[in-house]
């Protein structure tokens, strides 16, 4: 989930606060077992090698986990690589706290913060085997797109913390944020998208293209909003996958398909 906060840059944070209520059984979680497997945000570099105790293993990060419950199941599955994951949402790191006691899961650190700070303070270019961003906030509003988490500059800063080679794979149940997605990996030289499939932009028109700056304050007000080109609207892009085998379905993505709401699943490598 993104928020647009005022100020220099006006810098895309990966968040909005909402108010929630920490359960007794998701408190207590965090008492117990937030000492071990939750780390506190610092401004420095995070050793990833001993946040796991050691563990050398593939390194995957999760941004904006929610309750947890996917985040629990592909750790289970994939025991041979750690992941940490990044939520700022209190009854969410409780939830997950709760789900690696329940399921005795080793290979799993959480952060509370901000998934942009963490990115730019903590985490080393270069250093991750994957990322995973599974169904952040859309902002369906067209006046808040600006909101929206996958932007140029955000793209930029996750294709740098990931090795050669590494994975980014994102996943939206928004057919326009999944276009406004696929344009924006697309553009980011470093990334490759790894899909056959060709398709067209169907959400987005003539209307949405991005006026010529006139002004710096034009400039200032679309900066974090993504706005398509004439070329991008009128070509053929790579576009998406299947659904990759270790990403689970969840309840909500299962009554939205039933529903017959679409799914849409990027995935990325690094050249």
């Amino acid at each position: 989930m993104s928020s647009h906060t005022r100020g220099r840059a006006s810098p895309v944070r990966s968040f909005v606060l909402r108010a929630g209520r920490v359960t007794a059984g998701q408190q207590r979680a965090l008492g117990e077992l937030g000492p071990q497997f939750l780390i506190p945000f610092q401004n420095q570099t995070l050793d990833l090698q001993t946040a796991f105790a050691g563990s050398t293993k593939p390194k995957i990060l999760e941004i904006g986990f929610g309750m947890g419950e996917t985040t629990a199941k592909i750790a289970a599955l994939r025991a041979d690589e750690d992941f940490l994951a990044i939520e700022v949402h209190p009854p969410g790191v409780g939830a997950l706290l709760k789900l690696i006691g329940e399921h005795q899961l080793s290979n799993l650190r959480l952060i509370r913060h901000d998934a942009v700070e963490v990115l730019e303070q903590m985490i080393a270019p270069d250093s991750l085997d994957g990322i995973h961003i599974y169904f952040a906030d859309p902002w369906h509003k067209k006046r808040h797109h600006k909101r929206r988490l996958i932007q140029e500059k955000f793209v930029k800063l996750l294709a740098s913390r990931l090795k050669s080679g590494g994975y980014l794979h994102l996943a939206t149940d928004w057919h326009n944020y999944a276009e406004q997605m696929l344009l924006v990996l697309n553009a980011e030289p470093s990334l490759q998208n790894t899909s056959t499939q060709m398709v067209s932009i169907e959400t987005f028109s003539h209307a949405d293209i991005a006026p010529a700056p006139d002004s710096e304050e034009t400039a200032a007000k679309t900066v974090n909003e993504f706005k398509p080109t004439l070329e991008q609207l009128s070509n053929r892009h790579c576009g998406y996958v299947e659904r990759p085998a270790y990403r689970p379905v969840t309840k909500f993505e299962n009554r939205g398909v039933k529903l017959g709401h679409g799914v849409w699943d990027l995935l990325y490598r690094k050249r």
